[in-house]
């Protein structure tokens, strides 16, 4: 019926049809693990970063830790602390700007800053919050959280509600404020 060689065939392929059906098999934790995007995270410490447009110093940022995460929306972070030094046109120090946690958006060229955020202009006025964007093609700060702004006359302001303000905090808009305000005797000026 079969010949030797044909018999020898069949077995042969029998044996190798079993190493398919049994080789098949695969663990789906194997198969997760293979298949899921892996993150790049570059670790830097004593971080010194400058910041520059056409060619003029911009600000300056400190930081005990910094950690870049590689994704199809790159960010930085700095999860321990940063504080950054902002410059005007003749390179001194306008605004100082400290948090606890910062995250930059590479793609949206904005900054997430968290816990114990404090902004501070060389004309006395601060600003204290517990979180605030910064969006650096604007050169604005702003939140949806309540905030408090001191002055250097002693005034108390609130934003329940946050505010949009300028990197200097020359030019703030609370959404919702209220506080103490000292009125001089002539009153308010029109």
């Amino acid at each position: 019926m079969f010949s030797v060689r044909e018999n020898i065939f069949l077995k042969a392929a029998a044996i190798i049809s079993c190493f398919f059906l049994f080789g098949c098999e695969n663990d789906i934790n194997e198969i997760r693990a293979f298949t899921s995007k892996k993150i790049s995270v570059e670790e830097g410490t004593h971080i010194i970063s400058y910041m520059s447009q056409q060619a003029k110093l911009k600000a300056r940022l400190t930081a005990p830790l910094m950690k870049r995460y590689l994704t199809d929306s790159p960010y930085v972070e700095f999860p321990k602390t940063l504080h950054v030094d902002f410059y005007d046109s003749l390179m001194n120090i306008e605004t100082q700007l400290d948090a606890r946690y910062g995250r930059y958006k590479q793609n949206e060229n904005r900054v997430f800053l968290k816990d114990s955020v404090m902004v501070f202009n060389t004309k006395g006025d601060t600003l204290h919050c517990m979180e605030l964007w910064w969006d650096q093609q604007s050169e604005k700060y702003y939140t949806d959280k309540p905030v408090r702004i001191n002055s250097k006359n002693n005034q108390v302001l609130y934003g329940q509600y946050g505010l949009v303000a300028n990197q200097d905090l020359t030019d703030i808009e609370f959404k919702s404020g209220s506080g103490r305000v000292l009125v001089p005797e002539q009153g308010l000026i029109d």
